[in-house]
């Protein structure tokens, strides 16, 4: 595990590459944020809706993209995070989570962050700013 402390201007964070998106941990999402539109549960009702299957939740997408600094805890923590929804995920999609250092103000490090599918389309792009402790 590197340490965010020693990185440079576009040094990167190490990829996490998670598990295949499946329907139970979105089952589980959904009673987690309240968020009960069968879209994101009910193949059917994705299908009425346009869709070519169910999709996960943006929210839970964006979630897993915090863990890049998880493990970084008692290095700081995240005090801004900002992406914008440019796919959708669907499930058995492999995600990568990926962060570059962008900019470093004394003890704030900024990142450019994205989510990116198996077949490299990017999800989520974004910024994180993650604050040293001092």
């Amino acid at each position: 595990m590197s340490n965010l402390k020693s990185l440079s201007i576009n040094d990167v964070v190490e990829p996490i590459e998670l598990e295949p998106v499946n329907r139970l941990d979105l089952i589980k999402y959904a009673g987690a944020s309240d968020d009960y539109n069968p879209i994101h549960t009910i193949d059917r009702e994705a299908e009425k809706a346009g869709l070519p299957g169910i999709i996960a939740h943006g929210m839970w997408t964006m979630g897993n993209l915090s863990r890049l600094f998880s493990q970084h805890i008692e290095e700081g923590y995240i005090e801004d995070y900002r992406v914008r929804f440019t796919g959708m995920v669907f499930l058995d999609d492999v995600l990568t989570l990926q962060g570059k250092l962008v900019d470093r103000e004394d003890s704030l490090l900024i990142f450019d962050v994205n989510v990116a599918k198996q077949d490299g389309q990017k999800v989520i792009q974004g910024q994180v700013s993650f604050r040293l402790w001092e």
